[in-house]
């Protein structure tokens, strides 16, 4: 068996997976963001490690986990974890959806100017580099005391393994790395006042990084096995679903919304705050277009209007609007999912969510409905950001939780006007991607294919084209409705 451990923002997922690649066993662990100010988003580090191990001791309990023989990890983003000389968390991790250095950005582009050859990326505050600006000027006792800065996953290895080490893929997302070379950018290091010393040894993410310390082995019941060195959550979620080779894309409806395809050698294009970063795998690139707020959104509007779950709130708007596979429209509401600014493509942290059209006729289920409408609008927008250097596959492959709603999956088919197909382990992709790098890890010899196979298909969504005239006229105002209130 493999375990691949995923460390989401809303909770730590932890799977097992057997030697012929089926998800045999998961636990989840939830977790809460601190939001305490405008345009912050914190985490307690230690809290990640309390829902990992309260997650690994959940599947211990059900399942002897003497078999397993590696482990892997996946992780979200972005995130600044800082760690003093005796390896001691100096202040709440901020998150990839922060938005408070947005005036650090314009200053390490300035300080950079070079920082797109490098990096591939435009500055964004949800990348790590600008955070640490933004801590050296309002938080200098924190930032003169910082000896380590680790992603997310990254601290559950440290603490797992007492390693200091990161993936290819993760570490893209810093502004750190130099894509091209696959290894930190003394240059981008030094634009920030930090050196290699204080960064982890970046590894390919299916290399092994460490090997679980006989303390946590003990106390999960466990040998004490390799772990891999895993991927970011995008990264890892597209090996688990097979997206490997070029032109292979996916689609991540978790808190975040991402389009993610894999490239032929490194491409990018900032200008439209495309992502430009390494795969999970050894020689391989990928683009990928973030919305900040996908599933999010539904969440929101669900508690916003005060049905009694997001299963009951869909089953309402399939009431409402569906005729089989058409989904035929009623409601003029529009809907804007900026709700924590945004990335692809307007790199805009102070963008905000817009409710559009409303009139006494309005009903809860039109903004439901309006919510679906608008993220899967602001995905378009990153699709076509994706297509702006590279072909895509004829259907793409979903994952995440809310790729749970058919009605949802089948909109998305609609508007995007491409098959949408939905695979087993879609609900696990992220952890069941760290799993198989963990096997990878461990086994050198076999076929990549024969472990990154692309899992069979649940329901497959073919795009319905009657109401496309609809979507594009709806889409036009949609983009047209940001670009009037920008900036107000």
């Amino acid at each position: 068996m493999y375990l691949g451990i995923d460390l989401g923002t809303s909770g730590v997922k932890v799977i097992l997976m057997t030697e012929d690649g089926k998800v045999m066993a998961s636990q989840t662990s939830p977790l809460s963001v601190s939001r305490p100010y405008p345009l912050w988003s914190e985490q307690d580090p230690e809290n990640w490690w309390q829902a990992t191990d309260k997650a690994m001791l959940a599947l211990g309990a059900e399942h002897d986990l003497r078999g397993v023989k590696s482990i892997g990890l996946s992780g979200q983003m972005h995130g600044a974890t800082l760690l003093d000389a005796k390896n001691r968390v100096l202040r709440p991790a901020i998150l990839w959806n922060d938005g408070r250095s947005f005036e650090a950005c314009q200053q390490l582009q300035r300080q950079c100017p070079e920082v797109q050859a490098i990096t591939g990326n435009l500055v964004m505050p949800g990348f790590t580099a600008p955070k640490l600006l933004w801590i050296k000027e309002y938080e200098p006792e924190i930032y003169n005391q910082i000896a380590k800065v680790l992603l997310p996953k990254d601290f559950l290895r440290l603490r797992m393994t007492n390693e200091f080490a990161t993936d290819v893929s993760d570490a893209s997302g810093t502004l750190w790395l130099d894509m091209e070379e696959r290894a930190w950018s003394e240059r981008m290091l030094q634009a920030t006042g930090l050196t290699t010393e204080q960064m982890p040894k970046v590894y390919e993410g299916c290399e092994v990084s460490g090997v679980l310390s006989a303390e946590v082995a003990q106390r999960w019941s466990m040998p004490c096995v390799p772990v891999a060195a895993g991927g970011g959550d995008n990264a890892a979620g597209a090996v688990g679903m097979g997206v490997i080779h070029k032109e292979h894309t996916m689609l991540s409806l978790g808190t975040s919304g991402v389009i993610f395809s894999v490239s032929d050698g490194f491409t990018a294009n900032p200008e439209v705050a495309l992502h430009s970063f390494g795969h999970a795998l050894p020689n391989t690139w990928h683009t990928m277009s973030v919305i900040l707020s996908a599933a999010s959104c539904v969440d929101w509007v669900v508690r916003l209007t005060g049905f009694s779950s997001v299963a009951a709130a869909f089953q309402a708007v399939e009431n409402q609007y569906q005729k089989g596979k058409r989904i035929s429209h009623y409601s003029s509401v529009q809907f804007l999912p900026y709700l924590s600014g945004e990335r692809t493509p307007h790199n805009d942290p102070n963008a905000k969510g817009v409710f559009y059209g409303l009139s006494h006729d309005t009903q809860s289920v039109d903004l439901v409905s309006a919510v679906l409408e608008g993220v899967s609008f602001a995905l378009l927008d990153g699709l076509d950001a994706v297509k702006s250097v590279q072909q895509i596959s004829s259907s793409i492959d979903v994952i995440g939780g809310g790729a749970r709603s058919e009605y949802w999956l089948q909109l998305l088919a609609n508007i995007f006007g491409v098959t949408m197909d939905y695979r087993e382990g879609g609900e696990v992709g992220p952890s069941l991607g760290a799993a198989r790098l963990a096997a990878i890890a461990v086994n050198s010899q076999t076929r990549l294919e024969e472990i990154c196979f692309k899992p069979k298909i649940i329901t497959r969504f073919e795009p319905n084209f009657n109401d496309a005239d609809y979507y594009q006229e709806k889409r036009q105002q949609f983009q047209s409705l940001y670009e009037r209130v920008q900036g107000l």
